[in-house]
């Protein structure tokens, strides 16, 4: 397979993985928690590398998703004392745990391929080269199969328990009196969010993991209020801004992670422009 396709591939399926979980996110208005998440994964992996001392173990991601957990918990225990507000606790928990995680790789980790910069931007660039070897014929770069699997598992997760998620993120009194859940319900797509961070970002870096779990969806709230438009939209919006992005880092030779994330905030900023403009002229057209 050509290898900007394999790049290609990847960050559109992986844009549409982040979507999914940030769709709902972005409802429940805990947008700056996808922020949280995405820094202090970066702890469970320092520590189940040390556990392990095996990038590729399995416990990695199981030591990410539990500290992406623990983060989401540490937030909203401080928010519930009354005493500290929602933004302020993301802004006290999320540096202090990334901070742990910094530290433990300079004094434990620092002579693997471990590193702060890669967690953070990424390097779709050198997907290709991460092939997946099966029967020792070589079927691709390893990011394709993981960023489609990731899609896959967020996909089937939302639609087995998208009635509960829907009724728990609009209308938590009404989810219990349903007989559902909703704190069970949040853990779990916090740990789904947690799991998607963690996979995405050794391709994409956790600085484009939130814009695309977050720029997206705020731009399909913008045109629809339907959950089920706004999960597809959102998967879509994502991918065009992967596309573009990719052609234009191309023919720029700049950072493609970074133009990806900067292509989801121009095509947000062209939706609200859309969106201010029919709302001006459906209120000029009222008041004639």
């Amino acid at each position: 397979m050509n290898p900007q396709i394999e790049i290609l591939l990847t960050a559109v399926f992986m844009s549409a993985a982040c979507a999914l979980p940030g769709s709902f996110l972005v409802v429940r208005n805990m947008s700056m928690t996808s922020d949280a998440i995405t820094h202090t994964v970066l702890l469970g992996i320092v520590l189940g590398f040390l556990l392990t001392g095996d990038l590729n173990s399995p416990i990695l991601i199981i030591g990410a998703g539990i500290v992406g957990v623990l983060t989401v918990w540490f937030t909203e225990t401080l928010d519930n004392t009354g005493l500290v507000d929602s933004d302020a606790s993301n802004g006290l928990v999320f540096p202090l745990l990334f901070s742990v995680g910094v530290i433990l790789i300079t004094l434990c980790a620092d002579s693997v391929h471990l590193d702060t910069d890669s967690v953070l931007l990424g390097e779709l660039a050198f997907a290709p080269f991460d092939r997946l070897m099966v029967l020792g014929k070589d079927i691709g770069a390893k990011s394709v199969y993981f960023s489609m699997f990731l899609f896959a598992l967020n996909l089937i997760f939302v639609l087995v328990f998208y009635k509960e998620l829907k009724f728990a993120s609009f209308d938590e009194i009404a989810a219990k009196t349903g007989g559902f859940h909703p704190e069970i319900l949040h853990y779990a797509l916090m740990t789904c969010a947690s799991i998607t961070a963690v996979v995405a970002f050794q391709w994409v870096g956790s600085v484009l993991v939130v814009a695309f779990m977050i720029a997206p969806p705020a731009a399909a709230l913008l045109l629809t209020k339907r959950l089920s438009v706004v999960l597809a939209l959102s998967c879509a919006l994502g991918g065009t801004a992967a596309a573009w992005g990719y052609k234009l880092a191309s023919t720029l030779d700049v950072s493609i992670s970074g133009t990806m994330a900067v292509m989801t905030g121009v095509i947000f900023i062209i939706i609200l422009i859309i969106t201010n403009l029919k709302i001006t002229i459906n209120k000029k057209s009222k008041s004639g």
